[in-house]
């Protein structure tokens, strides 16, 4: 090899951090829906067993990269997950049951129908993508149960019509939090939000830093895992190797 050659950038040799990257990348796309399961495993897969930048790029080449799925909010506006445009939330309960909890990223409208039923939504773990939300909700011999936390500002405009519309109206100490929008009206049903004590939306960014943190963790685990078998493929190889030669020999 001539080594006075410059080498072309497709042909530099990847290191563990430029598979890390490629890596952080396909994690975000499996989280934002661009990917489905067995093809987030697949281009896995192929990360590991790239050795130049060329074999890694390729990967990727059809995503945006990591940290850049779309238009940033507005500085400030506690975007703590991937802020790409999210798709409208319907909730609707019709003699039935409708539940939006747990972590989960909340879009910039949300409409809740409940008639005969009950719909509940609760945003105490969902990352804010930017930094206004806000839910119409229509309930009509049904109940709409919003929970928020503590930290945002929370503010409605609706009313109640032979029923209840009660929204426990809460203003953030930092202007820059996110604020949530609640609208519509009750008929002959309730609709209830407020913020749910205890829970703060900086505890949330808190655990999502922890998750990833053991994502590098568990990759640098499986990285270790997959050199560890190579090289008992190697070492199994090599006395294959020497055994036959002896065979040979004797």
């Amino acid at each position: 090899m001539n080594l006075t050659k410059p080498v072309a950038e497709a042909d530099l040799r990847a290191s563990d951090a430029d598979r890390d990257r490629i890596a952080e990348i396909l994690r975000e796309a499996l989280a934002e829906g661009r990917l489905d399961a067995e093809e987030h495993a697949e281009r896995i897969d192929l990360v590991y067993r790239a050795k130049t930048m060329g074999e890694l790029e390729p990967v990727v080449r059809d995503l945006p990269a990591a940290g850049d799925s779309g238009p940033r909010p507005a500085s400030g506006a506690y975007a703590y997950g991937p802020a790409g445009p999210v798709p409208v939330q319907n909730l609707v309960a019709v003699f039935s049951a409708s539940v939006r909890k747990g972590r989960w990223q909340a879009p910039a409208r949300i409409n809740a129908v409940a008639i005969f039923g009950s719909v509940e939504i609760d945003l105490t773990e969902a990352v804010f993508a930017q930094q206004q939300i806000q839910i119409n909700v229509t309930a009509i011999f049904g109940s709409v149960e919003i929970r928020v936390p503590e930290n945002i500002t929370l503010r409605s405009s609706g009313s109640g019509v032979l029923g209840s519309f009660e929204v426990e109206s809460n203003d953030a100490a930092d202007g820059n939090a996110p604020v949530v929008f609640v609208n519509g009206y009750a008929v002959l049903g309730s609709v209830e939000a407020k913020p749910k004590r205890g829970s703060l939306i900086r505890d949330l960014r808190d655990r999502l830093r922890e998750d990833r943190r053991d994502r590098h963790a568990q990759l640098r685990h499986e990285r270790h895992e997959r050199h560890e078998r190579h090289d008992r493929m190697r070492h199994e190889r090599r006395e294959r190797r020497d055994r036959f030669r002896k065979d040979i020999d004797d």
